[in-house]
Parts: structure tokens; sequence; C-alpha cells
């Protein structure tokens, strides 16, 4: 089972490392980190550096497809050759999801029309605009299409443990889910838009913008 997570310049590290922590761990899964060109690239802070170890060409038709978000994701335009990839992959891949901004890309691969779908609470109108429905839901399924969308960061874990349930078995996400010890008791209830409040989202409407 082959895995194609694509890396580009400026995303969020965790979109891409959280399913890649659960999804690697799966029998006869192999996850290749792909983009543009290999070497590495930087994310969105600049802190950490990433490394590409196969070209788009290198691997055309993966069987599960998982896009990261990030600020970079704002460039993936319908021209992009990742976005164009994502395109010419999906119809023969089991699953293709994202993570975060990542639906952005789906979006503008032409796979999201008409459909509900997620990201980070930030960006729904940015997903709109890409013909899709922006829902606030965590994770968000379209089986029929084999689309999966997650919504900010975080969640990526979520969606991977599902998308281990889908490609094996409910016993097989469960084992992923102990063996990364996914058992999350947060000390605040701030996850979400609803529960964070006013003043927590001013908050990191502000450290938003220090950091873009």
């Amino acid at each position: 089972m082959r895995i194609a997570i694509p890396l580009f310049d400026r995303l969020t590290a965790l979109d891409g490392i959280g399913p890649y922590e659960v999804l690697q761990r799966l029998p006869d899964a192999t996850v290749t980190f792909v983009g543009e060109r290999t070497g590495e690239i930087r994310t969105e802070n600049g802190f950490l550096g990433l490394t590409v170890d196969a070209t788009l060409d290198e691997l055309p038709d993966p069987d599960v497809i998982v896009v990261p978000g990030g600020v970079g994701t704002l460039t993936l335009d319908a021209d992009h050759p990742i976005t164009r990839w994502v395109a010419a992959a999906h119809p023969g891949t089991r699953y293709t999801t994202s993570v975060c901004t990542g639906s952005l890309v789906l979006g503008a691969a032409g796979l999201l029309d008409g459909l509900t779908a997620t990201t980070h609470w930030s960006a729904y109108d940015l997903l709109r605009k890409h013909g899709a429905e922006p829902t606030g839901d965590r994770v968000v399924e379209h089986l029929d299409r084999r689309i999966i969308t997650a919504a900010g960061v975080s969640s990526g874990i979520d969606m991977a443990i599902r998308l281990a349930a889908l490609l094996v078995d409910d016993v097989a996400a469960k084992a992923m889910q102990l063996m990364i010890e996914y058992d999350p008791q947060p000390p605040f209830d701030a996850g979400n838009l609803e529960a964070a409040g006013d003043e927590v989202v001013t908050r990191a409407i502000e450290y938003f913008a220090v950091k873009s």
C-alpha cells in the first residue's frame, strides 16, 4: 500500500507528520514524502525542515494521498504541479484525503464541487470559493467519492485512524491508536470555535497575524 504525502514550502508540520505517525505503522504500508523536487522544504515558520524523498513524477499512482495544509496552500492553485498531480492521481487512489487547508488543494483540483468538506476554521470562506460547503465537523467523509477531509492540524490524527479502519479494519485502527498512545486529555476545552469563546478567538487571530 503506497501512501503519498506531498510536501511544499510553508506547510504545517503536524498536518503531515500526524497522519504519518499513524499510517506508517500499518502492515505492508510505505509512506513517501513527495514534491516538485527532492530535498528539503521548510515549514510555515521556517523553523523546521522536512525532506522530499521522491518527485511527483516518480509516484504518479499512489493508493492513498494525504494533502497537508498550511500557509503554503494559498499558492497551490489549479495550475500548480501538486494540484495537477492530485487531480491526475485521484481516479486511481483508494482514498484521497486532506488535513486543514489541504482541502483547498483538493478543491482547486476540482474534487470538492458541491460536497461538504472541512478545513481549519479560519479558512471556511476560502474553501467555499472552491465549490465546497464548509462544515465544522472534525472529519468529513464522502466514501462514494473516496474523499476524506479533516479540520485543523491535530484532526489529521483522527482522520488517519479512521483511514486505517477503512484500509484494514477497526482492530487495526485501534492498534494504531494504542501504539501512538493517542488518548487526548487536554487541560482546556478550547479546541473549537464554540468552546473557545471570543477572547480566545481574538487572541488566536492576533497570533495568526504575527506568524503569517
